[in-house]
């Protein structure tokens, strides 16, 4: 449990008074409610064999929000009173208007809660973490010669919201997150190059502390650095590209993933706008969200809008069925809210986001999707990338590769970047691998400037025709 139970609806704001004050603002509205959020976040990072950074945020505040057709008036403020709610309600109330709305049902119930509401950042003392941080710092120097610097950090947090909506209806959840990472830089012959690995959850902390759990971080990075410090400069040209299992699904979350939000397809600016219940993917393609994992980064027991978290097929074998939506969009496409309505904070209306995306397994095993390319690319590890939602356009840049020569896995490549579109490569999926998996949680999706913990997943994919960036 948190030290103290987050409890806004207090004397500073009577809950009598606040939802007087709600229903006012949201007379004749299509929706609204006031979402309270107190949260705390700390961090250290160790970096050249010494502690860099030590913070420690805490913050609370609640926003407003009134809903009328297409129209949101939100405001904010981190002045917990009845003053400050008083002046949110003048401003939200502007969206509303002469009225004439009808104020939809609120959510259901939620189910039990997908994980413990213990705060992580009391799971240890300050002193051990910094001293996990040293012994992390000193395992992974002494694992080999060639390591010149490791960086590392332990992060921890815990959001506690409360969501009052107007028929009354209160709704809580309290999240926990943690995530430890390792960075390693290597040298050899002049060159160095980096490999990095990391995770975590809504899980407690401690765990991650544990040798066994740190010191497999640390040797996954190291791993990363050696492939990269043998790796050949990458290829350019039109391929087959193999994806690996886990984290390589944030190309599908960015590419596919934000076009299957309810708000791009009302407006008509996504490539799947229009394209309900018709083939977008391969036969056998399979894509979900799914927020109702226990535990995982992604994954919530309620949305922002206190919608329970749901399990949302959006494409069902190469057909797409369904959409991720918050409840102003799902209400105004005539569907049902799917547990998508998310924000990064108080101060932050909600809009739909994905929680866990993932693309599910098929029968194959991976070594067969290597050994069917006549010349490609295994791409097993993903850093940046970028996609254009309007018309699934996406670059991304790969941190671990591999040549593939007549079925053969051959060396590593440097500096190769896949190019393509969502749309185009869901149709080129050729096979899919029987090793579906979860990335070790640690995505965070940006989305009009708000960012919010996300979850993705996919087995290996055999994909035919990816345009290829390299340097020769």
């Amino acid at each position: 449990m948190s030290d103290q139970q987050f409890s806004p609806f207090d004397r500073n704001l009577p809950f009598d008074d606040a939802l007087s004050v709600l229903r006012r603002a949201t007379d004749g509205a299509n929706d609204g409610e006031i979402f309270a959020e107190r949260k705390r976040a700390e961090m250290l990072g160790f970096d050249d064999g010494r502690l860099k950074t030590a913070s420690y945020d805490a913050s609370e505040g609640f926003g407003l929000r009134a809903v009328k057709g297409e129209v949101t008036g939100y405001a904010h403020s981190t002045e917990m009173t009845m003053a400050a709610l008083e002046r949110a309600s003048d401003t939200a109330r502007l969206a509303v208007g002469n009225g004439g709305g009808r104020l939809a049902d609120g959510p259901k119930a939620p189910a039990a809660a997908l994980y413990s509401d213990r705060d992580p950042i009391g799971d240890a003392g300050f002193p051990v973490k910094v001293d996990t941080l040293r012994e992390i710092d000193a395992y992974a120097r002494g694992l080999d010669k060639r390591v010149v610097q490791v960086s590392a950090s332990i992060a921890a947090a815990l959001q506690e919201v409360a969501i009052l909506r107007p028929d009354g209806q209160l709704l809580t959840d309290t999240r926990p997150m943690v995530r430890l990472n390792v960075a390693i830089i290597v040298e050899e012959n002049g060159r160095r190059e980096t490999g990095s690995a990391g995770g975590g959850g809504r899980v407690a902390l401690d765990g991650l502390l544990e040798p066994e759990s740190w010191k497999a971080t640390a040797n996954e990075a190291l791993r990363v650095a050696l492939v990269n410090l043998q790796a050949v400069p990458a290829p350019a040209g039109t391929m087959d590209v193999v994806l690996g299992p886990g984290w390589p699904g944030i190309l599908l979350h960015e590419a596919v993933g934000h076009g299957l939000e309810g708000d791009a397809n009302r407006k008509g600016a996504s490539v799947f706008a229009g394209l309900m219940g018709q083939q977008v993917a391969s036969k056998g393609v399979t894509v979900i969200d799914d927020g109702t994992i226990p535990d995982r980064r992604g994954s919530i027991t309620i949305d922002d809008e206190g919608t329970p978290s749901g399990r949302n097929v959006l494409i069902e074998d190469g057909i797409l069925v369904g959409f991720m939506q918050d409840r102003q969009n799902a209400r105004l496409m005539g569907v049902e809210p799917t547990g998508n309505g998310r924000r990064e904070s108080y101060a932050h209306a909600p809009m739909p986001r994905m929680t866990n995306t993932m693309m599910m397994g098929g029968d194959t095993n991976p070594d067969d999707l290597v050994a069917e390319m006549k010349d490609g690319i295994h791409a097993v590890g993903f850093g940046g990338g970028q996609v254009d939602i309007t018309n699934g356009k996406f670059v991304f840049s790969c941190t671990e590769a591999y040549l593939v020569k007549d079925g053969k896995r051959g060396a590593p490549v440097k500096g190769a970047t896949l190019i393509g579109d969502g749309a185009t490569s869901l149709t080129n999926i050729r096979a899919l691998g029987n090793d579906m998996a979860l990335d070790p949680g640690m995505g965070t999706c940006g989305k009009q400037g708000q960012w919010v913990p996300v979850g993705v997943g996919q087995p290996s994919v055999l994909i035919g025709g990816l345009t290829v960036g390299g340097s020769k």
